[in-house]
């Protein structure tokens, strides 16, 4: 094979993702899909366990969860669908199969839309599809430092959908962004919480790469073990190096499943890559055809929300935001309801954003909270935006505040409480403009001089003297005016 430059390829990937369903009971069973705070084997029974004779019943709330999803990537439902027994041996599978879709899943095609290197991309999706996820394998060493592998199955059954990728991805950045997107769009529409940490947004990705004259096509590899989604991007930037130099010394690339090593930035051989056949697909005997009426399928499109990208457009549009702060309100649909209902309710689109943007998300890591959880309610952020309108507290004021506002404490008792409620007593501001005026004399040297900007620093240190209280027009008037005297 002639030696060929990098610059020559193009990589090709395409994800599968498998998001687990918020639904309270599992998916073929009733017990409960709440399994992370659970002790081991708890959240058990004969069919979630694999005994003989155990008969599964369908979860409707995780097969509306999958046509909603349907319905938010634009997918096509098809008249009949099925289930199929996936067939395969592994210790945390107890039935030795799982019910998962083939060749009839729930949803066809679709298309996602996504931001990547600051345009707009779309990205086909093949197939949206339910199955359960499996049990989990617990390691650890036992008290003769011997290696034991243990298995929990309270995550046996739990529902899970997978959202199959077009190979239309031709970057790790920008499979990045396809998963941000994607992650974005399930925690909209309430079906997952797309928590990468806790398992509940898992993702494998497909990659090869190939000559941009079409004289050479790499094999598909698989990549797994990827947590994050910053390992995703690592692994497939170091696997498409790798194939790339595999190809340019000659060698061929050999169609296998790889899993990715975060300790040491590499991805290593696992098994050459299964085929569908190799799972022995078959109809699964113990379930019956699904078949989804026009008038159901409304019935859940009419859930559908507007969906992020679209919403961040219209902020932008109808709210005057710039494409960064309606970016960082629509992240989380919650903290978007919560900018709208303000804005809804008097308050100025461009204060709401500014507050919640700059003070409240930067307050909400602080604090630890979750990402849709903003550290203060509607009613709150309303008074201190009334607050710092009506001239009751300065904004610098306000910033002290906040950090020790009550639960459901309104600011302005707060500012009471805490003795920051705007000051209007012109003795005590025009005693602090004396003190300042007098410490700095420098800035008072350069002001008369003809350098204006000086009285900044000076109203600076004056609204420091009152505690942040005074207000600022009112103490550049009257150092204004003390200036002009002197």
């Amino acid at each position: 094979m002639p030696s060929r430059t990098e610059t020559e390829f193009e990589t090709v990937v395409g994800l599968e993702v498998h998001a687990q369903l918020l639904t309270n009971s599992k998916m073929y069973c009733g017990c409960s899909a709440r399994y992370s705070d659970a002790l081991p084997n708890t959240h058990v029974c004969p069919v979630c366990l694999g005994l003989p004779g155990a008969m599964p019943v369908l979860n409707r709330a995780a097969i509306d969860a999958v046509l909603l999803t349907g319905a938010a990537l634009g997918c096509d439902v098809p008249d009949f669908s099925k289930l199929d027994r996936k067939n395969y041996v592994y210790p945390d599978l107890p039935k030795g199969y799982q019910i998962s879709q083939y060749d009839l899943p729930l949803c066809l095609g679709g298309v996602i839309a996504f931001e990547t290197g600051g345009s707009v991309r779309r990205a086909g999706i093949t197939r949206v599809h339910v199955e359960e996820d499996t049990g989990r394998l617990v390691h650890r060493t036992d008290r003769d430092g011997a290696s034991i592998s243990l298995v929990d199955l309270n995550r046996s059954g739990v529902p899970l959908m997978e959202i199959v990728g077009e190979p239309d991805l031709r970057s790790p950045d920008e499979a990045r962004d396809y998963l941000i997107a994607l992650r974005q769009t399930l925690r909209y529409i309430g079906v997952s919480t797309g928590s990468m940490e806790d398992g509940a947004f898992r993702c494998d990705a497909n990659v090869s790469v190939r000559s941009r004259d079409g004289g050479v096509i790499g094999a598909k590899v698989e990549i797994k073990n990827m947590n994050s989604f910053r390992a995703v991007e690592r692994a497939l930037r170091f696997e498409e190096g790798r194939q790339r130099q595999v190809i340019m010394d000659g060698g061929v690339i050999v169609q296998e499943t790889r899993g990715w090593i975060e300790s040491t930035g590499t991805t290593v051989s696992q098994r050459t890559k299964e085929q569908a056949h190799d799972y022995r697909y078959f109809p699964e005997p113990d379930l019956p055809p699904l078949s989804v009426s026009a008038d159901r399928l409304a019935e859940i499109r009419s859930r559908l929300p507007e969906l992020p990208l679209d919403r961040r457009n219209r902020f932008e549009r109808s709210y005057g935001l710039t494409t960064r702060d309606a970016a960082v309100l629509t992240a989380e649909r919650e903290v978007a309801d919560t900018f709208e209902e303000l804005v809804q309710t008097g308050s100025t689109s461009r204060a709401a954003a500014n507050w919640i943007v700059n003070d409240l998300l930067g307050l909400q890591r602080a604090r630890g909270l979750p990402p849709e959880q903003l550290p203060l309610n509607v009613d709150q952020i309303r008074d201190l935006l009334a607050a710092i309108d009506q001239g009751v507290l300065t904004a610098r004021a306000a910033k002290e505040l906040l950090p020790h506002l009550g639960e459901r404490e309104l600011p302005r008792e707060a500012a009471i409480r805490l003795n920051l409620v705007s000051l209007n007593d012109d003795l005590a501001i025009q005693a602090a403009v004396s003190e300042v005026l007098t410490a700095f004399p420098d800035a008072v040297v350069d002001y008369r001089g003809g350098k204006t900007a000086a009285i900044g620093r000076l109203i600076g240190e004056t609204i420091k003297r009152t505690g942040g209280r005074a207000k600022p027009d009112q103490v550049r008037q009257l150092l204004t005016e003390a200036l002009r005297r002197e």
